[in-house]
């Protein structure tokens, strides 16, 4: 049975080991169900031979992902379309229950990039970078040598060099480049959109082959500006007051909500003033985890 002290342990261990299981996955469903697992184990436990529990855990939470990473494989490999994690979504006011994974950078092109490291290398790089491992811990985790180990990481960060998160962006100067998209990508104006891109936006729109979405990441401020015009002419979208704003991995962005519930989520990478790239999540299956209270004060479409 556990005791007190091990909820304890684990409760001040909680979010940070959700952070690096949703970096690991970039699923929150995955997420929930490494900690749970982890817990479960850290619960059967004698404290009394673990020197170190946060290690331990985190090291647990790792080896989870490696093993859930192994089975995800082949789903991932026939992914229709253009991949993104799951949205971590916070309001204007979050309680803690919506900010439990929002611990750690979960940026979308941090995720994204993360995700074309193997496994191995990834789990490497967040135990050293991330949480201060030695490499003789790292190895026992991945079943590498230290000398691998730090070769891995050594590679992993040269990879991650380019991906540096945009700038952060008050509320105050998000919300009228958000609501600007948002008026332009609806009434289908070109010129609008062109003025708010910037030269190398990239979007990137993850259906699933569930719904309608672009198949392949669009690139070029002309071809994504055609892009959303093009979904403007095709379906009208009906008059509607502009966007709650709020944060997706921690960009600005925004949720619509139809008739059933939650149809996608929008986030925007601003830099200088312009918008460098869209992450749009379409998928239903990747939308599930979203609490009610998230549509608050929404109304369709919004």
């Amino acid at each position: 049975m556990p005791t007190d002290r091990h909820t304890d342990i684990f409760q001040s261990q909680r979010r940070r080991l959700a952070g690096l299981a949703y970096r690991m996955t970039g699923s929150v469903a995955d997420t929930e169900d490494i900690v749970q697992d982890a817990w479960l184990r850290f619960a059967g436990q004698d404290l009394r031979s673990i020197a170190q529990p946060p290690r331990w855990l985190g090291a647990v939470v790792t080896r989870l992902c490696l093993d859930h990473l192994k089975s995800a494989r082949m789903r991932r490999e026939s992914y229709v379309g253009a991949w993104l994690p799951e949205p971590l979504v916070q309001d204007d006011t979050p309680d803690a229950e919506q900010q439990w994974i929002v611990t750690e950078d979960v940026g979308i092109a941090l995720i994204l990039t993360l995700d074309r490291l193997s496994p191995e290398m990834r789990a490497a790089f967040l135990l050293r970078d991330a949480f201060d491992y030695d490499f003789e811990e790292i190895a026992a985790v991945v079943g590498r040598t230290a000398a691998t180990c730090r070769q891995l990481v050594s590679r992993a960060r040269r990879r991650l060099a380019g991906a540096e998160p945009a700038p952060s962006v008050t509320p105050e100067k998000a919300l009228p480049i958000v609501t600007a998209f948002w008026q332009a990508s609806r009434q289908g104006d070109m010129e609008g959109l062109l003025h708010l891109f910037a030269e190398e936006i990239e979007v990137h729109t993850d259906g699933g082959g569930k719904v309608t979405a672009s198949i392949n990441i669009l690139r070029g401020r002309r071809r994504v500006a055609a892009f959303f015009t093009g979904i403007a002419r095709k379906w009208p979208y009906p008059a509607a007051s502009g966007p709650r704003l709020c944060r997706i991995n921690g960009a600005p962005g925004f949720v619509s909500v139809g008739p059933g519930g939650i149809v996608q989520t929008t986030a925007l990478a601003i830099r200088d003033g312009r918008i460098a790239a869209i992450w749009i999540m379409r998928n239903p299956d990747k939308l599930r985890h979203l609490s009610p209270e998230i549509l608050a004060g929404r109304g369709p479409d919004a």
